[in-house]
């Protein structure tokens, strides 16, 4: 296992990313497209900015990225990437859907990294995992277009398989990815949702 981490770890050093965790992105779009050229993305939790800086990449000079993160961020984009907005904003307090409707009304894929600061009681890190990505589930329901994708990791405990099950009620398709890169000993899976189901209002 510590031979996964020194590998992803120099990886991303070779390749100029912030964070090994770029490639638990990677792999999961290079196997499923869920973001496209031209996309606009919101990337939850996005500190230290490889996730925003890669999905800047994919969508090109024509799409856009928004990064959010309680720690500030200002990394300028590779090249060929799309503008990069980033926002110091915290995902609980309604300030952050006013702050990022000014950018965009809607966009077509959330991704989120989010994690919360773990305590070592598994049972207490679980449920606020859960708080978080439920709280990414009810921001993709507000700010995706019709048809968006939603890509975000979550803790398997009790309540995952219950948060599986809202997800599915939201979209289309609904997977759950363990990248190669993701430590084999960490509880950390991705939850993927194809083909937001919008509610008409």
């Amino acid at each position: 296992m510590r031979t996964v981490k020194d590998y992803y770890y120099k990886k991303a050093k070779k390749d100029k990313y912030p964070a090994r965790s770029v490639y638990k992105l990677e792999e999961a779009l290079d196997k499923y497209k869920f973001i496209r050229r031209g996309d606009s993305v919101l990337d939850l939790g996005c500190y230290p900015g490889s996730w925003s800086l890669y999905a800047s990449e994919v969508v090109g000079e024509k799409g856009i990225v928004v990064g959010v993160d309680l720690q500030p961020v200002d990394k300028s984009p590779r090249a060929g990437g799309s503008e990069i907005v980033w926002l110091q904003q915290d995902i609980m307090k309604p300030e952050l859907i006013v702050a990022v409707r000014k950018i965009r009304p809607a966009f077509k894929v959330l991704i989120s990294d989010l994690a919360p600061r773990t305590t070592g009681n598994r049972w207490a890190d679980h449920q606020q995992s859960m708080r978080l990505v439920r709280k990414t589930l009810e921001l993709a329901s507000l700010l995706l277009h019709p048809k968006g994708n939603y890509y975000c990791k979550a803790f398997q405990g009790e309540d995952f398989p219950e948060f599986v099950a809202e997800t599915k009620e939201q979209f289309e398709q609904v997977k759950v990815v363990k990248p190669k890169s993701s430590r084999v000993e960490s509880r950390e899976v991705f939850v993927l949702g194809l083909g937001f189901k919008k509610k008409q209002a």
